[in-house]
């Protein structure tokens, strides 16, 4: 019997599995790197022990300094989460060498389908149908467009599209460097892209012997660079004949290797033609599981322990058909509107009504969080702040919940992608089911512009900094915020959001604020933390939080019923030091610099790739604006650099020079 694990992993994964642990009276060790030593699930652990350094390659993949670890702690098993060692062989086989429970597959299971080439061989054998593998030499135009995929790893890591011949050996390269850095293997493939199809894939469950239990499909086809973004179970407008095929062909792949444990069969699936395809078998627990625990009322974390432990009775597990159906959604620090740019820094405020935390018993929502309010979110690891799961007795009602509770949230610091997922879950095409596949938010860019619906966020919040600013004054504090003798010009508040500036103008009397462009709107009360206005006598309350000291706020933290935002004050003087030449590009997050492709002096065009930034494990190229020359490039391969920094200066030919040039982020 297990009574102490370690998980070799962080953030919510680490979080989720000590949730099922202490249910079952098992002790807890966390893992972890300097740069995550004030998260909450350090915290949580029974003990923590650190690794040094902050990379992955540093700390989370350095799989002797985790087992020493385990040792040191007093742990007899270890759970590797998802990600990091979790699908590494030799990993597994180094943690019973240890004489420590591995809970996961027979590393043999995990060698078979961890080549992403070999599996499919595989499964072909099996009677599983596959995509055909390519070459960069053996493909032909006839076979585009082209997918290069890591062959060691997922997530969207290592995955390029690929419409030209042309650009193939350069996908390829980059692929295999992306794919390097993520899983310690650049081992890539090719192979055709289905430009419509649909992510549908199995949970299942083995013993090792042959036995498998089958626990549903689930759909992941609303994706961005490749990572999922919206979750759901079951797939829905799959027909009965359809996802009993898909059910069959999984447990097919599972038995062809005696799997053990909790895995993830892969499918693409066309729609048109109701045809699917092998994609992988992830030989771990998957990111969007809580969907299938959720319809299924089965905690998968316990599964893999009893299995691990041979107590499993998989031919008892017979859970009938799904009930209900969840969705669950990725919330993460990135930009949509900037090519899903990840962003870091302080989480200012992050508070989601919720139901509970890393399970969910009926109707409600359920959150999975690695994060809290004033944790820092760096440029180490993947930018998945949280997921959010709702359970309903139907899939629109399940949507519905989920986009209200995302709206009201308290989201602030880093800019999120929460507009976007409330935008993705009411969209026609997502509730009908029609519009559900991988080319989701290339077919509705629509969802990138989504904002708060509430136009009157910025007054909110200009009330609510200049009440601020009154109750903290040192002098004349009795004097209403904005009064002037003698009324003229509106006071102006200026605000950036999102990358624009905002005005507010407004006037203060003795009695009241009120807008200087809206008649329909009256200041009913404003305070630092509510503001309260009535809009043609609607009534609509503004939680708020300024953020630092009454002369030098940073921001202002504004939630109302239609949303919120974080609206950074925008100094009145300019700070000369914070500006920049014309035609300089800036790095969009901090990061590294991995390769550079111009000189000072050459000549490039519009688009032409000047640098390569990795940030988050992912790799950003940086291009040049326009056509023109290279004037400095104050950067070298090697270096960290912090958000804002000039990486290059590009002068614009002279027949350019009309160009807005100026701060350019990259």
């Amino acid at each position: 019997m297990i009574s102490k694990v370690l998980v070799a992993n962080r953030g919510e994964i680490a979080r989720r599995v000590f949730r099922t642990c202490r249910r079952l009276g098992i002790g807890c060790v966390a893992v972890h790197s300097d740069a995550d030593a004030g998260l909450p699930f350090v915290a949580e652990a029974d003990a923590a022990v650190r690794l040094p350094g902050n990379s992955p390659a540093e700390t989370y993949l350095r799989g002797d300094l985790v087992i020493e670890a385990a040792l040191r702690a007093g742990a007899d098993a270890i759970h590797p989460g998802y990600g990091f060692l979790s699908e590494n062989a030799g990993f597994a086989r180094q943690v019973a060498d240890a004489g420590l429970v591995w809970i996961g597959p027979e590393p043999a299971s995990i060698e078979r389908m961890g080549s992403k080439i070999e599996s499919k061989k595989l499964m072909e054998s099996a009677g599983v149908p596959v995509l055909g593998n390519l070459t960069a030499d053996t493909a032909t135009d006839d076979d585009l467009p082209l997918l290069v995929k890591a062959s060691a790893g997922g997530g969207g890591r290592g995955m390029r599209i690929v419409r030209s011949l042309a650009d193939l050996p350069g996908e390829v390269e980059k692929a295999s460097a992306e794919a390097a850095s993520a899983f310690g293997d650049g081992t890539v493939f090719v192979e055709p892209y289905v430009e419509r199809g649909r992510h549908v894939e199995v949970q299942v469950v083995g013993d090792g012997a042959g036995g498998v239990a089958v626990l549903g499909e689930r759909d992941c086809s609303l994706q961005r660079r490749h990572q999922k973004v919206v979750e759901e179970a079951p797939a829905p407008g799959l027909t009965e004949e359809v996802a009993s095929a898909l059910h069959e062909a999984a447990r097919a792949a599972a038995a062809a290797i005696d799997y053990r444990g909790a895995g993830t069969v892969e499918f693409l699936y066309d729609a048109r033609t109701e045809r699917f395809y092998f994609l992988e078998m992830n030989t771990r627990l998957q990111v969007e599981h809580p969907v299938t625990e959720q319809v299924y009322g089965v905690d998968l974390v316990e599964l893999q322990i009893a299995v691990a432990e041979g107590t499993a009775r998989l031919d008892a597990l017979h859970p009938g058909p799904p009930q209900g159906h969840a969705i669950e959604v990725r919330l993460y620090a990135e930009d949509p509107a900037a090519d899903y740019a990840p962003q870091t820094g302080r989480l200012l405020e992050l508070a989601l009504e919720h139901d509970d935390a890393f399970a969910l018993d009926g109707y409600g929502i359920r959150l999975d969080t690695g994060f809290e309010t004033g944790d820092e979110v760096g440029t180490h690891y993947d930018a998945m702040l949280a997921k959010v799961i709702a359970w309903a007795p139907t899939r629109v009602g399940a949507a519905r919940a989920l986009a209200r509770t995302l709206e009201t949230a308290r989201i602030h610091g880093p800019v999120t992608n929460r507009d976007q997922l409330v935008a993705s879950l009411r969209h026609p095409a997502f509730l009908d089911a029609t519009g559900v596949a991988t080319s989701f938010y290339a077919d509705h860019p629509e969802t990138l512009d989504a904002a708060s619906g509430d136009d009157l966020v910025p007054l909110a919040g200009a009330l609510a900094l200049a009440e601020h600013r009154r109750r903290g004054a040192t002098v004349q504090s009795r004097i209403p915020a904005g009064f002037r003798n003698v009324v003229a010009a509106p006071q102006v508040t200026r605000f950036e959001q999102g990358g624009v500036q905002i005005g507010v103008s407004w006037y203060g009397d003795r009695d009241r604020y009120r807008p200087a462009e809206r008649d329909d709107v009256r200041v009913v009360a404003a305070s630092p933390t509510e503001v309260v206005l009535d809009v043609d006598g609607v009534t609509r309350r503004y939680a708020t939080r300024v953020v630092a000291g009454a002369a030098t706020a940073e921001a202002v933290l504004v939630d109302g019923a239609r949303g919120g935002a974080t609206l950074r004050v925008v100094p009145r003087f300019v700070d000369p030091s914070d500006q920049v030449a014309a035609g300089s590009l800036l790095a969009p997050m901090p990061g590294s610099v991995i390769s550079v492709h111009a000189t000072v002096g050459e000549e490039v065009a519009e688009g032409q790739p000047v640098l390569v930034m990795e940030a988050m494990k992912m790799q950003h190229t940086i291009t040049a604006p326009y056509a023109g020359t290279v004037a400095e490039l104050p950067v070298t391969v090697g270096q960290q650099v912090e958000a804002g920094t000039v990486l290059v200066v590009v002068e614009a030919d002279p027949a350019d020079q009309s160009s807005d040039s100026e701060g350019e982020e990259a």
